[in-house]
């Protein structure tokens, strides 16, 4: 039976746009890459081929054109797993949800989601300007916790040894752990690329592990998770997308992967001199990875 889905919960704008990204379903390419600086999507597009439109709205800063021949969306999401539950299941919409009608469509259409970022290790032997690509992410936001079906797309042995080497504070909230979709992981391979684990934390000081002027619960959490090792898997970086994208895509079945930039080494104190460059660079490796 088909779903309707009520005007208060899916809100379109009155040019027929979704409520935050205002796009149209006409709008977007099927392949999407995703950027938390909004400043990003002015790089990305610069090296398209041509620009069919650029749309914004608050953060959420939207550009489609063509990359060698191919159609492109790229969306800045802002930072956060919060500001990933509007972009994807918006986007999700566009392509899955007949506006006229507000039925759910009987075709599923998938989409491929890239997320370009930039990160720190918590590898000492991790290089700075490298570029990571996550197989697996760690959800520190509980984000898909909300979500019915969570457990048919989480690691959950994964989350099982993750949570008791880290003796977990029952406080916070539940970690998730999500793969990457295989197909985009060998669509990314090649250059400065090396594997890893990624968590998706919900802020960048204490949830990271940072102290300022504020204590933090647990002071030993980083070296806890930089010892961890599971099934030959270590944790290799933090950020603050990548868990959200995962396992929103794996529920709406969509493919998703995460390829950033390291920045700054936690164990090793060092940082990026420039890192702009390298992430031009990145950006012509994924691009091309996208479109061959």
């Amino acid at each position: 039976m088909q779903k309707k889905i009520e005007a208060s919960e899916l809100i379109i704008n009155p040019d027929g746009s979704i409520f935050h990204l205002h796009l149209k379903p006409e709008d977007i390419a099927h392949n999407i890459i995703l950027v938390g600086d909004p400043g990003r999507v002015e790089l990305i597009s610069s090296l398209f081929d041509s620009v069919e439109l650029k749309k914004s709205n608050r953060e959420f800063v939207s550009c489609t054109g063509t990359y060698n021949g191919k159609r492109l969306t790229v969306v800045a999401t802002g930072i956060g797993t919060d500001n990933i539950d509007i972009v994807v299941n918006e986007l999700d919409a566009l392509v899955n949800i007949d506006f006229a009608t507000r039925m759910v469509k009987d075709k599923h259409t998938p989409l491929n989601f890239v997320r370009i970022g930039t990160s720190g290790a918590l590898q000492e032997d991790l290089p700075v300007d490298s570029w990571l690509l996550s197989e697996k992410a760690i959800g520190f936001d509980g984000l898909i916790n909300f979500y019915a079906r969570r457990n048919e797309v989480s690691d959950l042995s994964f989350e099982k040894a993750f949570t008791e080497a880290l003796d977990w504070n029952p406080q916070l909230t539940a970690p998730y752990v999500v793969d990457a979709a295989p197909s985009l992981l060998g669509k990314l391979e090649g250059g400065k690329v090396v594997r890893g684990i990624t968590i998706s934390a919900p802020g960048f000081y204490g949830p990271q592990g940072r102290e300022l002027r504020l204590d933090i619960a647990d002071k030993a959490i980083n070296n806890k998770i930089t010892a961890f090792h599971y099934q030959g898997y270590r944790v290799t970086n933090y950020e603050m997308e990548c868990s959200a994208i995962y396992g929103l895509s794996a529920l709406l079945g969509h493919r998703a992967a995460t390829v950033c930039v390291i920045i700054a080494n936690r164990l090793a104190g060092k940082a990026s001199k420039d890192y702009k460059p390298v992430m031009k660079e990145l950006v012509e490796h994924v691009l091309n990875g996208l479109t061959q």
